[in-house]
């Protein structure tokens, strides 16, 4: 499937699906919903942070995220990103990265 901001995922990458997952550091992401909108496998979601989820952040993480709402993007569908970065580089926080399933 083309995406507007590149070439098709399939020509980016040549991971399994699962293979790579996209890992969100809670204490930089603001949900900006970059990663989301850029996802082709509609591999990420937003969703609000539980209270658990709360106090694990840092003073700051904590901040950032009650001024946006306590709103962060969440790998809801993992088993299914074929790695091809689009996340990685729309996140202008830099809070994504693919790792190791």
């Amino acid at each position: 499937m083309p995406n507007a901001t590149g070439p098709a995922p399939a020509d980016r990458c040549d991971e399994t699906p699962g293979r790579l997952r996209p890992v969100v550091d809670r204490d930089r992401c603001e949900g900006k919903e970059a990663c989301v909108e850029v996802c082709p496998y509609d591999v990420l979601a937003m969703g609000t942070l539980a209270s658990e989820e709360r106090r694990a952040l840092s003073w700051l993480g904590w901040f950032k995220s009650l001024a946006h709402g306590w709103r962060q993007a969440y790998a809801v569908r993992a088993d299914q990103c074929h790695a091809c970065g689009l996340c990685v580089e729309a996140c202008p926080e830099k809070a994504i990265k693919l790792a190791r399933a």
